[in-house]
């Protein structure tokens, strides 16, 4: 976005509906984050709470353009599962055939409950905390559960960006010489430590971090002990590792003015560039064919249609409340539906595209090694910090490469945490609208949120961080927890609202109707889905582990544990707290509790069982 523009806007319309000449001085020092600038208030909705120097009613920010939403969109939901985890599963389970359940679960679950975020926000223009109970106050709870794990997602996930920060700064610093995870001899190497393969024996890249023979890889021991100085267990915190805690401080900072316009399109430039180079590289093909080949025999297998359906649900970013709070900035009138299929195809498509950036340099790596690429492939941390470390070391002006590649990391993951901690924020600014929509106190509370969000990040920039961390991303935001809230979403609006009323509210907003597939979804096929896959997880679930080696002692487990159940069982104790406080008979409670808290512009003219309820909001 030109700042320009930006400025020029709130000269003219003013910030909140108040008058510029107070505004416009702090206005113009205020950081991205606190003021939204690709907001406005023409034609926005009035909130029910009136500022202490006026009668008239808070005006609530709406989108100037659609396309800065649309880049807010993508630029959450695009992030680092599209490039890394979506090519990891689809060589785990058959390559080609995985696009199958993957494509299914996507039709089915992804693109349906996508719909109804998107469709909630714009229809009720309230944050994710309030929405769900405008359409039954007893299910105000997924907003609860949605908004806990967004809570326990900002803190980890940006701990990725300052290790990608942190691989930044030292590939900057090495642009004129080698790159340090390149070469052994530094003070962080052990005398195993190995950088070729004709020194050790043809030894595999694999999950382990100890090589057969003793060796260990250069690009292994940087990660292990000098980046993270990894402790021998989550027992053994250790002293904080004051690189990383640098790196997560100025990541935060940049979250904090992150701008839309350059951190949603960029990546998608230097993935271009990287894809093009990695196309051109020795045995790149035996990469892409590895990615692609089929193996329709896998998908008897339970196990990967799990995987379809848990990557559509983590790459579509659904259950986290973003989207909707996104969607809950639109007018009134915007053509939600248009947009649903625009964003959904520009993330599916990214991570095919990811796939072949990234399997074209695991190809050249085979090669190089002569290994086959499963024996170089690897999820997570694991390929970002040391398999695609490993492949830049082995391309001519690797530290530009390296350079580039951090880079584009770096860009994608602050677009995803900026709208999550938007997605967190929003619902506060909501609920006290007096006080959070003046400039100067959002951007108080957005430092002030930013600040304890690092505090509490340091717990993973420690020499043990890297336990906390992966204790987090297991239990916090996974799989089991946002299948559980996306359930709740298709029950309440496929059987409690009622599917057709969400079609006939689309209508009313539109002007058109939706598919009658996405009522069938709601209603029966996305439940069906979900909770086979849940029942799959919670049979074969197994306690976390580190690297294949370290088990996590019982304490660890029942803390990760207790952070998963504490986001799911938001939906049940609200429920049960609604239910219990509502007057009346078991009938007369459950008609209360699960009627919809519509506004008069909100109810179509042939809803007769539907009352204007505004004054009870």
């Amino acid at each position: 976005m030109e700042l320009d523009s930006v400025n020029s806007s709130k000269k003219e319309n003013g910030i909140n509906g108040q008058d510029t000449k107070n505004n416009s001085g702090d206005d113009a020092k205020q950081p991205f984050l606190a003021i939204k600038p690709w907001l406005n208030n023409r034609n926005s909705e009035s909130i029910k709470s009136t500022d202490s120097e006026s009668s008239e009613p808070i005006k609530r920010e709406q989108w100037s353009r659609n396309l800065e939403f649309m880049l807010a969109c993508v630029g959450f939901a695009v992030g680092l599962g599209n490039i890394w985890r979506f090519p990891y599963l689809c060589y785990k389970n058959g390559g080609g055939a995985f696009l199958i359940p993957y494509l299914v679960c996507m039709l089915t679950c992804g693109v349906p409950i996508f719909l109804i975020e998107l469709g909630l926000g714009q229809y009720t223009s309230i944050s994710s905390l309030q929405a769900w109970g405008r359409l039954a106050p007893a299910f105000k709870g997924i907003g609860v559960s949605s908004l806990l794990v967004t809570f326990q997602l900002n803190i980890y996930y940006i701990v990725i960006l300052a290790w990608a920060a942190r691989y930044l700064v030292a590939s900057l610093a090495s642009v004129s010489g080698e790159l340090p995870w390149a070469t052994c001899g530094n003070h962080w190497n052990t005398n195993s430590c190995f950088t070729s393969l004709s020194e050790s024996g043809n030894v595999s890249f694999g999950n382990a971090s100890q090589a057969p023979n003793g060796t260990t890889d250069a690009v292994i021991e940087y990660w292990e002990r000098h980046v993270l100085q990894l402790s021998d267990g989550i027992d053994s915190p250790g002293s904080v590792v004051w690189e990383l805690a640098l790196s997560l401080l100025v990541v935060w900072v940049l979250v904090y003015f992150c701008i839309v316009y350059f951190t949603a399109i960029f990546p998608y430039l230097i993935l271009t560039v990287l894809l093009i180079r990695g196309v051109t590289l020795d045995g790149a093909i035996d990469g892409i064919v590895f990615y692609l080949r089929p193996d329709f025999s896998r998908l008897t297998d339970p196990q990967v249609w799990v995987d379809g359906g848990t990557q559509i649900f983590f790459s579509y970013a659904i259950a986290y409340g973003a989207m909707l709070n996104l969607g809950s900035y639109n007018k009134f009138s915007n053509n939600f539906y248009r947009d649903c299929v625009i964003i959904s195809t520009i993330n599916s498509c990214t991570s095919l595209f990811g796939g072949f950036a990234v399997f074209s340099v695991l190809g050249f790596m085979a090669r190089e090694q002569n290994v086959t690429v499963a024996d170089v492939a690897q999820s997570g941390p694991g390929l970002v910090f040391m398999t695609y470390p490993k492949a830049v070391i082995q391309m001519p002006a690797a530290p530009l490469w390296a350079i580039l590649f951090f880079f584009m990391i770096l860009l994608v993951g602050i677009d995803s945490q900026f709208v999550a901690v938007e997605g967190l924020l929003t619902p506060l600014y909501d609920l006290f609208p007096k006080q959070m929509y003046r400039p100067r106190n959002r951007m108080l509370s957005s430092a002030l949120y930013c600040a304890i969000s690092f505090l509490l990040g340091l717990t993973m920039v420690t020499q043990g961080g890297m336990y906390v961390f992966q204790l987090f991303d297991y239990y916090s935001a996974s799989g089991i927890v946002l299948l559980w809230i996306c359930l709740f979403e298709t029950i309440l609006v496929g059987w409690v609202f009622g599917g057709h009323k969400f079609v006939d509210a689309a209508e009313l907003m539109i002007g058109r109707r939706i598919p009658t597939w996405f009522v069938v979804c709601w209603r029966y096929i996305s439940p069906a889905i979900i909770m086979a896959i849940l029942g799959f997880m919670l049979v074969d679930f197994k306690p976390l582990t580190y690297n294949k080696t370290y088990v996590y002692p019982g304490w660890a487990q029942t803390l990760g544990l207790l952070m998963a159940l504490a986001s799911m069982m938001g939906i049940p104790v609200v429920f049960m707290w609604t239910f219990y406080h509502t007057k009346g008979s078991l009938r007369e409670r459950w008609r209360m509790v699960s009627s919809p808290l519509l506004k008069a512009n909100q109810i179509p003219t042939h809803w007769t069982d539907v009352q204007d309820r505004e004054e009870t909001l």
